[in-house]
């Protein structure tokens, strides 16, 4: 490993988490950083800068789990510095203690808002995180941003990282680029699963088609609430949630939320798709060779035992464990309650296919469904909105964008499926009558981050913005004459401007 590659730093900026890591390995490491990507003001601090605070007080007496995006205030009318603000474990310790704490999300619109909150963000994860020296900064970085930042704000951020952090070299990514990068393809469709927001970026042959670019107002929080609602019906979960939470609502709201995103992110979720078929298991010779290449040797020692416990068991036995099987029943530890699951835990992606379902929830129709009906906004169902993404592209394009649909964001670390079942949910857009030609798009081709990076094997595709930013960052960094990043030199030379020349999606 060569010194570049040992201090090469990356970045991965989105709307609600900030991922990082330092060194670049012959096996791609996993990011060792992630922070939610919001920053705290105390209201001390806020009155003595400004005497009113235009944004919204935050007082919990716990941590706040909350990764809001559109709900929360996203900048700060004060005349504040970069070290006023806490961040990451700091910001934590301060809402526990119960201190009066103005939070801001400065990347949730898809957008940097406020760049000293955004260099709060990044100088915390630099010098506090991966304890980098500004005087002797030898460390290159390459940040991911979301798509579609103005030419004056790359500048910015480069001024920001050269002059305020000393890094020795500095270049930019497209979030989007680099998560379909990391499927091995150039062209396609990359569908970011958020926690309020879904951002769907059509990519052809390396460059974000920018104009066909759709955001929709869906995402994790919505799956959430949607399957907490639906578990008020099972007794077992309400027996357990009612000695918990008593028989305050927002108590048993909160409850029931704690116990889907534990159940999510237990991968106790399997997404349903049309035409999905259950894989045949081979009953004669294992493959040794291909279940050690695949890094499967472990999954395939526990089906091996469960057979032999099965065989063994008696008929009542087998009998139950058929029973249970088909009702695909399991048992959950939660707050130290056992807690029984059917097969309702699988319905948690329904409202990225039928918004509509969303209606039914009592909380939320006082809340989501007036503030749309004000703004004249109707939820669409994330395959229009793919499907509407694609056709506004060029006709000649659409078959090679349909051959790379990309599912991601972090739920797709643990909710597998959710791709096949988009895929699905996506023929009808896929045939044009009209357009019976050659450049007829035939097929869908769903990417994953293949299994050959072996850190990456049990994430699905929630790290692949990261992945990609470390494949590209491995060749940037090392080619002769640096025509992909900014090298101090040339930044000393030509100034921040530097950037504009030196990033391929501004040419």
């Amino acid at each position: 490993m060569s010194i570049r590659d040992s201090n090469v730093i990356i970045i991965d900026t989105e709307r609600t988490v900030v991922r990082a890591g330092i060194g670049l390995h012959d096996l791609l490491k996993q990011p060792t950083i992630e922070i939610q990507a919001r920053v705290g003001l105390r209201r001390d601090a806020s009155s003595e800068a400004s005497g009113v605070a235009e944004t919204t007080i935050v007082n919990n007496s716990r941590p706040s789990t909350s990764k809001a995006t559109t709900s929360l205030p996203q900048t700060l009318n004060l005349k504040v510095s970069v070290n006023d603000y806490l961040v990451g474990a700091q910001l934590d310790e301060a809402l526990a203690a119960g201190q009066d704490i103005i939070i801001s999300w400065p990347f949730a619109d898809g957008d940097v808002k406020d760049y000293i909150q955004a260099e709060a963000i990044w100088k915390h994860i630099l010098f506090a995180q991966l304890q980098r020296r500004r005087v002797q900064n030898e460390s290159p970085v390459l940040l991911t941003l979301p798509a579609g930042l103005a030419r004056d704000s790359y500048e910015r951020i480069c001024q920001i990282f050269f002059e305020r952090f000393n890094v020795a070299g500095f270049g930019i990514l497209e979030r989007p680029m680099a998560q379909l990068y990391a499927g091995n393809a150039l062209s396609g469709i990359v569908v970011n699963i958020g926690y309020e927001i879904t951002d769907i970026t059509p990519i052809y042959d390396g460059f974000v088609v920018h104009y066909a670019r759709q955001s929709t107002n869906i995402g994790v929080k919505d799956c959430q609430e949607y399957l907490a609602y639906l578990l008020r019906s099972n007794q077992s979960v309400m027996t357990a949630v009612n000695e918990l939470a008593g028989s305050d609502e927002e108590n048993i709201r909160e409850a029931l939320l704690a116990l889907v995103d534990q159940v999510w992110r237990d991968n106790q979720v399997k997404v349903p798709s049309d035409g999905e078929t259950a894989a045949v298991e081979d009953e004669g010779v294992t493959d040794i060779a291909a279940v050690v290449v695949a890094g499967k040797e472990r999954a395939v020692i526990e089906s091996g035992m469960k057979k032999k416990a099965t065989a063994k068991a008696s008929a009542a036995e087998q009998a139950r464990a058929r029973e249970i099987e088909a009702m695909d029943l399991i048992t959950v530890q939660f707050r130290e309650h056992s807690v029984t699951l059917g097969k309702e835990r699988h319905r948690f992606c329904e409202p990225l296919f039928d918004p509509t379902l969303l209606d039914m929830i009592p909380w939320r129709i006082s809340e989501d469904t007036m503030k749309r009906n004000l703004r004249k906004e109707e939820l669409k169902p994330l395959q229009d909105s793919v499907g509407h993404a694609v056709a506004l592209t060029e006709v000649d394009q659409r078959q090679y964008i349909w051959q790379g649909l990309l599912v991601t964001g972090d739920v797709t670390r643990y909710v597998k499926g959710i791709g096949v079942a988009l895929q699905s949910r996506l023929q009808p857009y896929l045939a044009s009558a009209d357009l019976l030609t050659d450049v007829q798009p035939r097929t869908i081709r769903v990417l994953s981050v293949p299994e050959y990076y072996a850190e990456y094997r049990e994430t699905g595709n929630g790290l692949a913005a990261y992945l990609g930013a470390s494949i590209v960052a491995k060749i940037i960094f090392n080619e002769s004459g640096g025509r992909n990043y900014v090298s101090k030199a040339e930044y000393t030379s030509r100034g921040p401007h530097a950037i504009i020349d030196m990033t391929p999606a501004l040419f």
